[in-house]
C-alpha cells in the first residue's frame, strides 16, 4: 500500500512538472507612430501570415500569437510610396512590439518586452 501511495505521488509530481514547463508562443503587436494609417503584414517561418490593417496614428494593437521562428514584417503606410520591411527571430515566452516609427522616411523597429 505504501508503494502505491509513493508511486501515485511521484506520478502526480511528474505530471505537474510537464504541465508547468510548456512554453507559450511569441506574441506580437503593432504601434503606429506615423501620422497616417498603417497596414502591417507579419509573415512567419511556418508560412502563416497575420494581417493587421488600418492601425490608426498613435494606436497600439492587441497582441497576436505567432509561431516561433523568423518573422518578416512589411508595413504599408497611407500616402507613402515606400514600404519598410523588418526581419527578426521570435522566441517562445516573448512579447514584441513592432513600431512604425515617425519620420520623413518610414521605418520599422522591434522592441522586445
Amino acid at each position: 500500500m505504501k508503494n502505491i501511495v509513493i508511486g501515485m505521488l511521484g506520478l502526480a509530481i511528474i505530471v505537474a512538472m510537464i504541465g508547468c514547463s510548456s512554453e507559450a508562443d511569441p506574441k506580437i503587436r503593432i504601434k503606429n507612430e506615423q501620422s497616417d494609417k498603417a497596414n502591417v503584414q507579419i509573415q512567419t517561418t511556418g508560412g502563416n501570415t497575420i494581417n493587421i490593417n488600418d492601425v490608426e496614428a498613435g494606436q497600439v494593437t492587441a497582441y497576436q500569437t505567432a509561431a516561433e521562428g523568423y518573422i518578416t514584417v512589411v508595413a504599408v503606410i497611407q500616402k507613402e510610396s515606400f514600404s519598410p520591411t523588418l526581419s527578426f527571430y521570435a522566441t517562445k515566452d516573448s512579447r514584441y512590439t513592432i513600431v512604425v516609427e515617425a519620420g520623413n522616411i518610414p521605418a520599422l523597429r522591434v522592441d522586445r518586452e
